[in-house]
């Protein structure tokens, strides 16, 4: 499995990556190539400050590409110039990766910024699964916010085939899986309809029956009635989630208008690491 390890080269990306248990957590589910990236200002010319900024980068990726050899992975180094987002997509698209993984940091001021610059832009026009993992900063000193990255898993579905599409990523993660949790949401129109709950519950077990056979996990369902993404939130809170598993809308250039309000919401408030995988992902390896 090949990932794209996007980094700002800051020190709550510098946190993550030196847990042993995220490394092991990432070799668990299948990951042995690994490109670690980073993007530069595009508008640094010669004679001004920071004129050195690629080679700078180059020489802090060195640190990072140390940390991922000595636990094993093959790794290639990458600095670009550009828009963090097309950039990052790009090399995905042109390797192709697996997985694209970004950092995130946690419950601050700083989430806003890096979220609504990178990892939304991601989400909206990635055409491979993306990771994003929390790093607390709240304290003054960067923690990554749940060790063992899938653990406890948070499957969302609305039934759709974008929601299946996800839960065909689940199998990969079974090796650093113990336990998931499938949930659907029903929303004003299916409880105004008067769909039973029954149903979505009948629908989950089946599901849940079939992913505990072919993963050796423990599985447990869930339905929560009213908004999706607060109802979201509050199940993993509930559950302890480590990571929550759902699947994003929308297709091609379009994509960036039809990401949908729910991913992009659980993607900037959750507390727990988020996977997104778009309709149109690169095959498995």
């Amino acid at each position: 499995m090949r990932i794209v390890f996007a980094t700002d080269l800051s020190d709550a990306n510098r946190v993550a990556l030196r847990s042993q248990t995220h490394l092991r957590c990432l070799a668990n589910i299948g990951v042995r190539e690994v490109h670690l990236f980073t993007v530069v200002p595009s508008n640094v010319s010669s004679g001004l400050p920071g004129m050195d900024a690629a080679s700078d980068a180059r020489e802090a990726l060195g640190s990072y590409r140390a940390v991922f050899e000595d636990a094993g992975f093959d790794v290639e180094t990458h600095v670009a110039r550009g828009a963090p987002f097309r950039r990052i997509n790009g090399l995905a698209e042109r390797l192709p990766a697996d997985m694209i993984v970004v950092g995130s940091r946690g419950q601050s001021p700083l989430r806003n910024r890096l979220i609504g610059d990178t990892a939304r832009n991601v989400a909206r026009t990635a055409v491979v699964p993306l990771l994003v993992e929390r790093v607390d900063v709240d304290e003054g000193t960067p923690t990554v916010a749940h060790d063992h990255l899938f653990r406890d898993v948070l499957y969302v579905t609305d039934f759709s085939d974008n929601a299946e599409r996800a839960a065909e990523f689940l199998p990969r993660l079974r090796a650093a899986t113990e336990h998931v949790t499938l949930l659907h949401v029903r929303g004003r129109e299916q409880m105004d309809s008067g769909s039973p709950e029954s149903a979505a519950r009948d629908r989950l077990t089946a599901l849940a029956d079939d992913l505990s056979e072919r993963m050796d996990v423990e599985t447990a369902v869930s339905v929560r009635s009213g908004s999706a993404v607060e109802e979201i939130l509050a199940e993993e809170e509930r559950v302890g989630a480590t990571t929550t598993l759902l699947g994003a809308r929308g297709t091609s250039r379009l994509r960036r208008l039809l990401l949908g309000s729910v991913s992009e919401s659980v993607v900037a408030r959750s507390d727990a690491n988020v996977l997104l995988v778009p309709p149109a992902s690169v095959p498995p390896r």
